[in-house]
């Protein structure tokens, strides 16, 4: 019997040829998405994290017949040394000339950038001002990778409100930090109240320590705005939802928050991911309401300029300040 192999020879060089013709494609695919994975890091690491905006809003919550008053908001600077750039925008927010100043917290993401944090904030200073902190002002920045973030979200667990309490981690010279905000004369709102007086006009103040690494205490400041200021908000670092009930109920017509980052690696079209938090993703930056016991306050929490240092990048959320306008609140409200 005579066998001819011919054919299967032919099917197999074919074969061959389309295996080689695939690996091409895919390698060209491999690369192909390799190369926009590495442009997209360096866009967000080597611009967009260092695209500073400023954030305008007004929010209409003041009492009849009161003046506008505008409101410098900076939060999450995250400095490191070295930040020159962003530390010559934070000085040039100076010449938005605002009423006052609200600091809300992690100033730091490196234990010797203390000097370079009241460097830059040095003209700010020079207005009336206040501040919280936030846990990146006490501690000292550790590499976690991001996905946990998600992973943390799934398990309802935010920061030591669902962790174990951290172990072995560096303490920041934060009492540095405060004592050259007290100097300046910033009221500090760590889980207590203040008074600013601008131009005539008497701004209540109240603020809580971080709720992040459990270090608010709410029942400290309970009871609602002062009664002898013409204005007053609340001042937080992390917006807890535990902490905006709570200063809703009170009556506070604003509570100024930071913490999320906005989100920091967001999605074109769609937005934040997570939130670093139990506030949901619709409000993790910008002006939004919350609703507690039959009261209704405004939230404005800032996007932040900066990073923790292991992860330096922002994806469709640059870094940025607020300089909120304060108005008068519709009559009836």
């Amino acid at each position: 019997m005579r066998v001819r192999y011919e054919a299967p020879l032919q099917a197999s060089s074919k074969t061959s040829q389309l295996l080689k013709t695939s690996l091409k494609t895919s390698l060209k695919v491999t690369a192909g998405v390799a190369a926009v994975g590495a442009a997209g890091v360096a866009y967000a690491a080597g611009f967009e994290a260092r695209s500073f905006r400023l954030r305008r809003v007004t929010v209409p919550v003041l009492p009849q017949g009161m003046r506008p008053l505008r409101v410098l908001q900076v939060s999450d600077i995250h400095m490191v040394g070295d930040q020159r750039k962003k530390q010559r925008w934070l000085r040039s927010l100076a010449g938005l000339r605002p009423d006052f100043v609200i600091n809300t917290g992690d100033n730091l993401s490196d234990p010797e950038a203390v000097p370079e944090v009241l460097d830059a904030l040095g003209p700010l200073m020079e207005f009336p001002g206040a501040y919280v902190f936030g846990s990146n002002d006490y501690y000292g920045p550790r590499f976690l990778n991001p996905a946990r973030y998600l992973v943390n979200k799934t398990r309802g667990k935010h920061g030591l409100n669902g962790n174990a309490p951290a172990v072995g981690v560096v303490h920041n010279p934060w009492e540095g930090l405060r004592d050259g905000f007290d100097e300046a004369g910033w009221l500090n709102l760590t889980n207590t109240r203040g008074v600013l007086k601008v131009a005539g006009t008497e701004i209540g103040l109240t603020g809580l320590d971080d709720p992040h690494i459990k270090r608010d205490r709410y029942a400290e400041v309970a009871g609602g705005p002062l009664s002898g200021p013409d204005f007053s908000l609340g001042v937080v670092h992390a917006p807890y939802l535990r902490v905006l009930d709570a200063f809703t109920a009170d009556g506070y017509p604003l509570v100024l928050a930071g913490h999320t980052h906005g989100g920091q690696l967001c999605i074109p079209f769609y937005g934040a991911l997570v939130t670093n938090c139990d506030l949901d993703t619709d409000r993790v930056k910008g002006l939004s309401r919350h609703t507690a016991e039959g009261n209704t306050s405004y939230l404005h929490v800032s996007a932040g300029c900066g990073t923790n240092r292991y992860t330096p990048v922002r994806f469709a959320c640059p870094p940025e300040a607020s300089l909120l306008t304060l108005t008068a609140a519709p009559r009836g409200r």
